[in-house]
């Protein structure tokens, strides 16, 4: 039997709480608070306790799927970015970069959101950028 715990982030707001995923055999288990973390304090919230519960969920997706002729089929990460970016850049050339806008979530890191918002701002050049947590 092979256990360990793995330090992360908690994946459901953006506060930064730390937690140990418990591994076992190769499969995550359990949440366990980090209790030396300067902002979670040992202490997570009923979300973050159960933060391992979709790792290994039968329904979540792994791969990227593309719409292929009105059905989805399994692409590789490298032919889906391609996709996207091919699309984004289209979009941009046609409509303009006011044409393409970004939607964050409160799941993300804080870092996360400002990649997200610099990346809209900078690269597609649009500020139609929001937030989960207004909606």
């Amino acid at each position: 039997m092979d256990y360990r715990n793995v330090l992360t982030t908690c994946i459901y707001c953006g506060a930064g709480c730390s937690l140990y995923l418990q591994v076992l055999d190769g499969k995550v288990v359990g949440v366990l608070p980090a209790k030396q973390h300067p902002i979670s304090e040992g202490r997570l919230c009923i979300k973050g306790w159960n933060a391992h519960a979709f790792i290994h969920h039968e329904d979540r997706l792994t791969r990227p799927l593309i719409r292929d002729n009105g059905a989805f089929r399994e692409a590789s990460w490298d032919e889906a970015l391609t996709l996207i970016a091919d699309r984004l850049r289209e979009v941009r050339a046609t409509h303009g970069p006011d044409a393409i806008g970004f939607l964050t979530s409160a799941k993300c890191t804080n870092e996360e959101n400002y990649l997200l918002q610099k990346f809209a701002r900078v690269v597609i050049g649009t500020n139609n950028v929001d937030h989960c947590a207004r909606l």
